[in-house]
């Protein structure tokens, strides 16, 4: 079966898979992987199996590279949790790092160090992609690999159009891609996909469409966590927890009603941004 893939916009967040401008992006990927001596995978460690690209894992592991899964914004989940699952998804090597405080920083590029130096590279640069879903923190990451200001990035998802290098050191170039989500996560229509992506930052919360949709998707798994975070006791109910909050805000349209829409977005807001930390019990 072909392998497809769709790549955030910076305003849209997904561009629909047979625009003539999102054609080049998957060879722009796969040229990557190509030249590429060790792929890194950013994935966000509180949401490790929602942010993992199963497929691009395989198309990497068919061309023989050497894969390293880097867990990033790990100061926004429970270490130990994370360690669980990575038991549990057999995700081997690994390096839990966050780009913010650059915990973990040190271990990473011993990490990349150690298996270029197991490549036994002669007369030669090793070449080190970067891969992950949109807003893991790849542009971020080499920024913190390179010493900072080398790569652009932003808070938004979807920035990097194409490829980037940029010296890792002497030896070693570092490569970025456009983040790329997998095919089954694309299409925009179904509930389940766009309360993922937005869950996981691709749709940012400005962007999204039906906000107290996506709250009431959080509600399902992470409704202690949000009531605690607001101090509001909802009983699980995301209409509950967005008037409530909506009330104590003061986030009130004319008449006195609770704007919800400006609630719920403030709610994904503190979500995507980490103000909201995920413990799982």
């Amino acid at each position: 079966m072909r392998i497809r893939y769709s790549f955030s916009s910076r305003r849209t967040g997904l561009i629909d898979p047979s625009s003539s401008h999102a054609r080049p992006f998957p060879s722009i990927v796969k040229y990557v992987i190509r030249i590429s001596d060790i792929v890194l995978e950013v994935i966000d460690a509180r949401f490790i199996e929602k942010t993992r690209n199963i497929e691009l894992e395989e198309l990497i592991k068919k061309m023989g590279k050497k894969l390293i899964y880097v867990l990033n914004k790990s100061d926004l989940a429970d270490t130990n949790q994370v360690r669980e699952q990575i038991k549990e998804q057999h995700l081997s090597p690994y390096v839990i790092i966050s780009c913010k405080t650059a915990l973990g920083k040190k271990n990473l590029r011993e990490r990349i160090k150690i298996e270029v130096s197991r490549l036994k590279i002669k007369h030669a640069k090793a070449h080190i992609g970067i891969i992950g879903y949109p807003n893991t923190g790849k542009s971020t990451l080499i920024n913190v690999l390179a010493g900072g200001g080398r790569s652009r990035a932003a808070a938004e998802s979807g920035f990097t159009k194409g490829m980037q290098k940029i010296r890792f050191s002497k030896d070693i170039i570092v490569i970025d891609t456009p983040g790329v989500i997998s095919f089954e996560d694309a299409p925009a229509t179904q509930k389940e996909n766009i309360s993922k992506t937005a869950e996981i930052g691709v749709k940012t919360f400005s962007s999204v469409k039906n906000p107290e949709l996506i709250v009431a998707h959080l509600m399902k798994e992470y409704h202690s966590i949000l009531e605690t975070f607001y101090g509001i006791e909802s009983k699980g109910d995301a209409e509950i927890l967005i008037e409530e909050l909506g009330k104590k805000l003061h986030f009130l349209k004319k008449g006195g009603h609770v704007d919800h829409d400006r609630t719920a977005r403030l709610i994904l807001r503190d979500w995507q941004t980490g103000k909201i930390k995920v413990y799982r019990k």
